[in-house]
């Protein structure tokens, strides 16, 4: 696999500050939080949506959409237990899986041991990476978790080539009691889905699912005029 560029940043211990992170950012640094991560991604939708909605359909209705390709080169930003970079793998496409959380980190690499998948320590509102570097980017509730929301768009959509693809699952504003504790004890961000595609004026909304109060969004962005087709990297 070709090796993303972490700038002249070490790969595994990368501009991480906790001082800067919320409570939930922070709950994550704990092993046993990271243990039982997985499992709780795995029911975490059913509960939040009120339906099924398990792993299996997230992937498929992610796959119908965004179509990766082999060869491709994916960001899969705040990867957790790795989800979204194992998906990727067996698409075909070459990850870089990056989380703030060493312990989670570590959870994921056993989970999704593909070796197209790269691992990185990072902090994606201030990446370091080269701009137009992704053929595309999966973000499995980041959004929700992270400090500054609008600044981890902004730095995501840089890192899209152009006519890539932003794939973002989180969990929308309901403006419900739950919401707000969650938002006051946890620093939790639920974002309305009108106020993040204005934090993408690049980019297009392309298709979109709403399950309950999660929320499931592809974005594109635009092509360069006279751009010939892309070829994944190989």
């Amino acid at each position: 696999m070709k090796r993303m560029p972490l700038s002249a940043q070490p790969q595994e211990r990368v501009n991480s500050s906790r001082a800067r992170l919320t409570p939930a950012q922070r709950s994550n640094f704990w092993p046993p939080v990271a243990a039982g991560y997985a499992l709780w991604r795995a029911r975490s939708l059913t509960v939040l949506s009120g339906e099924e909605l398990a792993l299996g359909r997230e992937a498929a209705l992610f796959l119908g959409l965004c179509r990766p390709q082999p060869g491709e080169r994916w960001l899969d930003a705040g990867t957790s237990a790795g989800f979204y970079a194992g998906v990727l793998a067996r698409a075909g496409a070459q990850v870089l899986a990056a989380d703030l959380s060493p312990a989670m980190l570590a959870v994921a690499r056993k989970r999704e041991p593909a070796p197209q998948i790269e691992w990185a320590e990072l902090n994606l509102e201030f990446s370091g990476l080269p701009s137009a570097s992704f053929d595309g980017v999966t973000v499995g509730a980041t959004l929700n978790e992270t400090r500054d929301p609008a600044r981890l768009l902004r730095e995501l959509a840089r890192l899209l080539r152009p006519g890539g693809t932003l794939w973002l699952m989180y969990a929308a504003r309901t403006g419900t009691p739950a919401q707000e504790r969650l938002a006051r004890l946890g620093g939790l961000t639920f974002p309305d889905p009108a106020w993040v595609e204005r934090q993408l004026p690049g980019l297009r909304r392309a298709a979109g699912a709403r399950f309950g109060s999660v929320q499931f969004e592809r974005y594109v962005g635009e092509a360069e005029k006279g751009a010939t087709p892309h070829a994944p990297s190989r």
